[in-house]
């Protein structure tokens, strides 16, 4: 008991540290991947040791909050049952509450996978399906008093829709789902979901209308764009030299209000972040 209230205030403090920056700066939250299949560095970081010098490697380079995931949501995926992806998550997890400072996040749907990574030490829910999927994971953020990211996705690509209109509509329902189950407003952030169920035209529409969904929500919003693959469509790049495409999508949403950046490249997005900041703030 005292070792899991000890889990439990760590987690806290470092939520708090989170909200405290949160209002304060925009954020560098860097990607942790212990997936065999992302697109990006899928099988690169699966082992332990392998796995807590990446997390070191993107502290050091400014990251503000590491996302932790085990199951690649890339389109084209094969979803991962609960006890796989557990079975990922499990030797790294609390290593990594242990060995770096920072506010972790999990990036799973799944309200098994979320309350086990929160009774460890884990802070940030990073739901993919922003509340919808899993019935019990609303209920399971509050109870643990954790923050949640909630991103718009959707099953299948429609060219002919509205899509900022669909967002907007997506998270009208996730956020009653949060009041009803007692999640705190002041720990919600929302995601427009770049990439998920979206043309290249919604993505870049979604990206725009950054400050749309700031000013009617009056939420943080958390951009992930790192290495997608519109910036191949756009640059034709591979996804190792998506680098530039991903700060430039960064900055413009920075500029339209986001406050929270999901990257691969925390140090250059760090750098990026300080001189625009100097720049704002002369």
């Amino acid at each position: 008991m005292a070792r899991e209230e000890q889990d439990l205030s760590a987690g806290d403090a470092r939520l708090q540290a989170f909200l405290t920056a949160l209002a304060a700066r925009p954020l560098v939250m860097g990607i942790l991947n212990l997936t065999p299949d992302s697109f990006s560095d899928g099988a690169r970081f699966q082992g332990l040791d392998v796995a807590l010098a990446q997390a070191k490697r993107l502290a050091d380079g400014g990251a503000d909050i590491l996302d932790v995931g085990a199951e690649s949501t890339r389109p084209g995926h094969t979803p991962v049952p609960a006890d796989e992806e557990w079975r990922r998550l499990e030797p790294v997890l609390g290593p990594l509450v242990e060995h770096i400072a920072l506010p972790l996040s999990i990036d799973t749907y799944k309200a098994e996978i979320a309350r086990r990574a929160l009774a460890l030490g884990f802070s940030v829910v990073n739901d993919v399906w922003g509340l919808q999927r899993d019935p019990e994971m609303a209920v399971t953020v509050a109870q643990a008093g954790a923050a949640v990211v909630i991103m718009h996705n959707r099953e299948n690509v429609d060219r002919e829709i509205d899509i900022v209109e669909d967002m907007l509509r997506f998270f009208e329902r996730s956020l009653a789902l949060a009041e009803v189950a007692g999640v705190p407003r002041t720990h919600v952030l929302i995601d427009p979901g770049i990439g998920f169920g979206k043309s290249r035209a919604q993505n870049l529409a979604a990206l725009k209308a950054t400050d749309r969904l700031k000013s009617t929500f009056g939420l943080p919003v958390l951009i992930g764009v790192s290495r997608k693959r519109m910036f191949g469509e756009i640059l034709g790049a591979g996804v190792d030299d998506r680098l530039i495409g991903t700060l430039a999508a960064n900055l413009a949403t920075l500029a339209r209000g986001a406050n929270v950046f999901r990257v691969h490249d925390a140090a250059e997005h760090r750098a990026a972040l300080s001189v625009y900041e100097a720049i704002a703030n002369a």
